[in-house]
């Protein structure tokens, strides 16, 4: 009796069947929710420890908003109040796109320091450690955005939207630095090394930037300039974020603007996941 009731108490050898049982077939949207959440925690606790990593989004601001509007308001606008409202909204696109490229950089420095060896051995979203940081830095982006608009109030920009049409282009120049980061995020997953990366992105970013009506307006350009600056996605961002902090309007270019940040993310961020599982 004893012997009968002690095996019948033992444990029983889990199968294969058993653990395959027990295994969840995907993760659920849920979990995965979670999980990038838990990355964008990482990340933040990790730019806490490291203050350099707002330098760019911190004395950048300060520096393009002082350094473009003396240098070039009274030659493009006739004075510097003039051009306040065509420049500000200009840098505030500008800042954006730098802060993000830094995203595939510190992604690539990740990759090669072996951090994501561990991530593979965990039961994640593929998609949890790259969305996560990206969350993170929207922190980064309202910085940015927030001490640009500041540094022209400071002097003597007024937006003629008011104050939710100054939120409304923080708002839209933070999706369109969060849409944009998939850019240079796929950047880091192909690329071989963190200064290959920082190259491209530079390559990436100073065409899409300077040749946009962020600085100049479109009729003073060449026709077939002109023709690009028009099509630029950051065109019709810096052409949105002007609508809405100087006319406080919600116009047909902010419905464009939204529309080719989700362009941006429907081709970026499934490259991007592809291009994380190759290291896998």
């Amino acid at each position: 009796m004893t012997i009968q009731m002690t095996a019948t108490l033992s444990p029983r050898r889990l199968t294969a069947g058993d653990v395959a049982a027990r295994t969840t077939a995907r993760i659920s949207l849920r979990e995965t929710i979670s999980q990038t959440l838990a990355m964008a925690w990482r990340a933040t606790k990790k730019m806490r420890r490291n203050p350099e990593q707002f330098f760019d989004v911190t004395v950048q601001p300060l520096l393009f908003t002082a350094m473009f509007t003396y240098l070039l308001g009274g030659g493009l606008s006739g004075s510097v109040q003039a051009y306040l409202p065509l420049v500000i909204p200009g840098i505030l696109a500008q800042t954006a796109l730098t802060a993000c490229m830094a995203t595939g950089v510190q992604l690539r420095e990740d990759m090669v320091k072996g951090v994501f060896d561990r991530f593979r051995s965990l039961p994640m979203a593929r998609i949890a450690p790259l969305a996560g940081p990206m969350i993170a830095d929207l922190l980064r982006y309202a910085i940015a955005s927030t001490l640009t608009f500041a540094t022209g109030i400071a002097m003597g920009y007024r937006p003629g939207g008011g104050v939710f049409g100054v939120l409304g282009a923080i708002v839209l120049t933070i999706i369109a630095g969060w849409s944009l980061a998939w850019v240079f995020t796929w950047v880091g997953t192909v690329a071989r090394s963190a200064q290959s990366v920082q190259g491209i992105s530079m390559m990436i970013m100073f065409p899409l930037t300077f040749l946009s009506n962020a600085l100049v307006p479109v009729n003073t350009l060449p026709g077939w300039l002109a023709a690009f600056v028009k099509v630029n996605p950051v065109s019709h961002i810096v052409t949105a974020t002007r609508d809405l902090a100087n006319n406080g309007q919600v116009t047909a270019h902010v419905g464009w603007a939204l529309l080719a940040c989700a362009v941006v993310i429907a081709i970026f961020a499934p490259l991007s996941v592809h291009g994380y599982k190759r290291h896998l």
